[in-house]
Order: structure tokens, then sequence, then C-alpha cells
């Protein structure tokens, strides 16, 4: 059975990410599965730290926007909304070039918390990164300014 709220797609994923730091460093979301979702990032200069590797932060922006995207897809965007409140990770193996990929399951569904396990691996399947990330469930109070509009 999926954990998504809704049928959401790899499209309108993509569509709400146009511009933002999640389309800036390349990463590509490629799949929802019953409880999971996946997506790439390439390796290469604009995610790189000063000696060639992957950037650790890079890293961690792959592994929230996942878990994020993930996470608010979970709930009723109509009614809630879903704040990253702590991201954790550890870096385990350089990757110089090429792709990494990242899958974000939940450890934690609940009412007012969501735990996410993101794992980041190589195409040949070897662990580069894993992360935690605590999202807080929020009720959603459109702005003024949008209940203009």
């Amino acid at each position: 059975m999926a954990i998504w709220f809704g049928n959401p797609t790899i499209e309108a994923t993509r569509t709400h990410h146009l511009g933002l730091l999640a389309s800036h460093l390349g990463i590509e979301f490629t799949e929802f599965g019953p409880d999971f979702l996946r997506g790439t990032m390439p390796v290469e200069p604009r995610t790189h730290q000063p000696m060639g590797y992957l950037h650790g932060g890079a890293s961690l922006v792959l592994a929230e926007t996942l878990g994020s995207v993930a996470a608010n897809y979970v709930v009723d965007s109509a009614r809630q909304r879903c704040l990253g409140q702590e991201i954790n990770a550890n870096h385990l193996r350089p990757v110089s070039d090429g792709l990494v990929i990242g899958t974000a399951r939940p450890f934690h569904i609940g009412a007012r918390s969501q735990v996410w396990s993101i794992e980041i691996r190589d195409p040949r399947e070897r662990l580069v990164c894993v992360s935690r990330l605590t999202m807080a469930v929020v009720d959603w109070r459109p702005r003024p300014e949008d209940r203009l509009a």
C-alpha cells in the first residue's frame, strides 16, 4: 500500500522545483515507489569541493530535497505542510564524477513529525552517504496575499 496522499507525479515534482536550489544543482526526481522517492544529482564542478570530490553540503541538499518532497506528499497540502527541523549525515565514500542516486524512505510518519532515512549511492550501488531528516508537520494557513489571488 502506498504512503502518498493523492497521486504525486515526477513531472509535477520537477515543475515545482524549476529555478530553485535543486534545479541549480541538477537534481532530478526519477521515481516514486510505494514507500520511497528517488532522485539523482550529477557529481561535477558545481557539486564539488575544492579537492574535486562531491561536496558534503551538496549531499545534504540532495538528502533534504528528497526527504522534504516525500514528507510533503504524505500529507494533505491543503491542511498541512512539512518543514525541516534537523538533518544529519555520515559521508562514507568519496565520489569525483558521474552521478549519485538518493532514496528517501520514512522511519516514522506521525501526526506532528516525520523522520526520513535518505541513502545516497553511486551507480555501482556503493553507499556514499546516509542521512536522517526530521520534519515538523504543521497546520497550514495561507498568507494573506495568497488568499487574495
